[in-house]
Formats: structure tokens, sequence, C-alpha cells
């Protein structure tokens, strides 16, 4: 078996995965990304997300795609409702056009990073199926085909249930009682006129202790649907989700008695129910450093969706990459540069994810989260600016693909 050798080998082409590789190549370094899906075009990629100044539009600035991702911004999407259960309407903040989180279809985005890449940086159809250490900060990777490549510095970009954690860490995530379950409906406007009149030109919160509906305005007339549910695992697995009518039916059941147009966003979804069952590592998740391997993004540091993930991941993989670019011929010492400031730079995330959850589920749902929006003073969490965060995202088990 013949096995090559990548100086700098990153596993995952997610978002983080990817900007870590371009950051690399602007300033001359290469890498290689290997990514288990078959091409890019292999499975959906979410939905849309807010781009915040401090970090994801900085690791945009880092990687020099600024102008591309203006040209990718969905106009007035940052537009903002809440209402009660039976369609009243409790809070309205439109778009001022200030576009300080603009928002993009994680499709795009990713896009944009792939564009910006030699020819063969990402090699596709590569799923990790091991990881072994060599000595002397070497890796060797098998894939699922057999063949093996060895590494100077290998990555984790992986995401949730990442292959390379395990050489740094013995945490795994853990489910955190919630799921998420997202659908769409097309042609908002014209065929569902009532339901999208409810959700407004921007993100719509519906939402009571322990379950709500969030639905979000994306680019051509399409309503991106996330049903949020407290519910044991046992409640979801008892789920077909194979069978569409049927689990449909199950879930808008939770919600008997809700405004028509409310329900509607479940009822009329015209894609299979998917449901995103959340999953987090422990709070503060760190690591004693290991010679020539690290992690970034939900690899790292998953946390309960609260927007900020994807800008988290984006700004890892630019501040790794300047960590090595600043560090020519020594990898330890860039690895322990970017751990020393992840770390930290981390951690307060995980207290205003599971903040923003509980102003979306908890006991006082939806009132905590009017009074975010409304300026009421509550220890406002530090990840989330008043008025200004999209929907929570969810992050994808295993279970849900």
């Amino acid at each position: 078996m013949n096995t090559s050798h990548h100086p700098i080998a990153i596993v995952g082409a997610g978002l983080g995965g990817l900007t870590l590789a371009r950051v690399l190549h602007v300033h001359g370094i290469p890498a290689t990304v290997y990514e288990a899906d078959p091409s890019p075009q292999s499975r959906t990629q979410g939905g849309q997300l807010d781009i915040h100044e401090d970090d994801g539009q900085r690791a945009l600035a880092d990687a020099g795609l600024t102008g591309e991702f203006r040209a990718i911004i969905h106009e007035g999407a940052e537009a903002l409702r809440v209402l009660d259960q039976h369609g009243k309407l409790l809070h309205d903040a439109p778009d001022d056009g200030t576009a300080r989180r603009p928002e993009v279809l994680r499709g795009d985005l990713r896009r944009i990073l792939l564009d910006s890449l030699p020819g063969r940086t990402v090699q596709w159809g590569r799923r990790v199926t091991g990881v072994r250490p060599l000595g002397d900060g070497r890796h060797e990777l098998t894939f699922a085909d057999g063949s093996t490549v060895t590494s100077g510095l290998l990555v984790g970009a992986d995401g949730a249930w990442s292959k390379v954690r395990p050489l740094l860490s013995d945490a795994k995530p853990e489910y955190i009682g919630t799921t998420f379950i997202d659908t769409y409906l097309h042609d908002a406007d014209e065929r569902h006129t009532a339901t999208a009149e409810a959700v407004g030109a921007g993100a719509m919160y519906a939402l009571t202790p322990g379950k709500g509906i969030i639905a979000h305005r994306e680019a051509g007339n399409i309503l991106h649907v996330y049903v949020e549910l407290n519910r044991p695992v046992e409640w979801i697995a008892g789920i077909d989700f194979t069978d569409a009518a049927a689990a449909t039916a199950r879930v808008a059941a939770e919600f008997d008695g809700w405004a028509p147009e409310l329900t509607a966003l479940i009822t009329d979804g015209e894609t299979a129910p998917v449901a995103r069952v959340i999953h987090a590592l422990p709070d503060g998740h760190r690591w004693e450093h290991v010679p020539g391997v690290t992690l970034l993004g939900d690899a790292a540091h998953l946390m309960p969706p609260s927007g900020d993930g994807a800008n988290l991941a984006m700004f890892d993989g630019a501040e790794l990459a300047k960590a090595i670019a600043a560090h020519p011929g020594d990898v330890e010492a860039a690895l322990i540069a970017y751990e020393k400031a992840l770390f930290p730079r981390s951690e307060p995330f995980y207290a205003d994810a599971h903040d923003m959850l509980d102003l979306c589920l908890g006991d006082r749902a939806p009132f905590g989260l009017l009074d975010l929006f409304n300026g009421v003073p509550q220890g406002v969490p530090q990840g989330v600016p008043q008025g200004q965060d999209g929907p929570p995202l969810p992050n994808v088990s295993p279970a849900a693909r």
C-alpha cells in the first residue's frame, strides 16, 4: 500500500476547515483537505447564517474574501419578529439596513471558500476511518477505501463526531435534551400567503416553554423552518422519519391549538422533516497539547446552537493559519500559540449558548427573549447582542443523516 505524505492535513471541508486552507493559501502555505462527501453538491449545506463582525467577518477579511462575501448577502434578512402561539405579534424589528450581521446562505459561503482554493486542495470522497500517531508529531490517516496518508500537522475540522478528537481528548458529545426538526416551504408568498405574512421579511420566533417554531425567510421566496422541542431522545427515536407524512403529523400534534398560519410551517413543509438531535461537548472543553495535531470549530467546542458556531469555526481556522504563518518551520510553537488563545476565547460562548437556548425554550419563553430584544437589563449573553442574532441553527448528529 502506498502512503503519501502531506505536511498539513485538514480533515473536514466545512467552513472552518476551508477558511484554514484559504488563509494558509493567502500566506503561500499549501494544505490538503480531506472530505467524506463525494462532491460539493452531494448534500444540502443548511440554512442562513448571520456573519458577525468580530469573528466571521474578520476571518473572511483574513481570507481576502470580503468582496465575495458582500456579493452573497441576503439584503433585508435581518428583520426579526416574535409571535405568540395564537399568531399575535409581540415584537417587530425591521431590517434597518446597517447590516452589522448580514445574512448569507451557508452553501453560498462554502462555495466562495471552495472557489478561492487551488484545484485538488480538497479531496472529495475521502472518509477517515482511523487516525494513529507515528511519533515526532506525525500521524497516519486511514480512509474508507483502505488508502493512507501521513501528516506533519493534522487538523480536525470534522465537526461534532470528529475522528481526530480522540487523539487529544476523551470527551464525547452528549444529547442536551433538545431536538430541532427542519423543513422548507417554497414559493411562500404565492402558495403560503398567510404563513409568509406571519413570518415577515426575516426571522420569526413563536416560542413557549419547551417548544417553539422558528422560521427564516431565505433568498428565492423560501421559508426555512426549525421546530424546537425539549424531548427525551427516546421520543425522537420513536418517530419514523422515513415516513414523512407520519413524522410530520406526529410533530404537528405537539402544536395542537396553535394558530393555523404557524402550524402550516410544519404541515405544509415541502421537504421531508429532518431531525437534528442536538449534542454538546462539556462546557469549556480543552485538552493538553499533543504534538502535531489540533482541532477547530465543533470538533473543538461543540455547544448548543446560538448563531455563533459557524463564526467561531471560521475564526478558529483563520487564527490557526495566521499562527502557522507567524511561526515558519515551527509547528509546535504555532499550535501552542493557537491553543493558548483558543480556549479562553471559546469558553464564554458556552454560557451564551445555554442562555440563548433557555431564552427560547425555558420557563419564561418567549418573555426572556422579548426582554433581550427590547434591551431590558438581564445579563445579556456576550455572544448575542440585542436583537441581532438569527435563529439558532442545528448541529447535525449521525442520527440525523
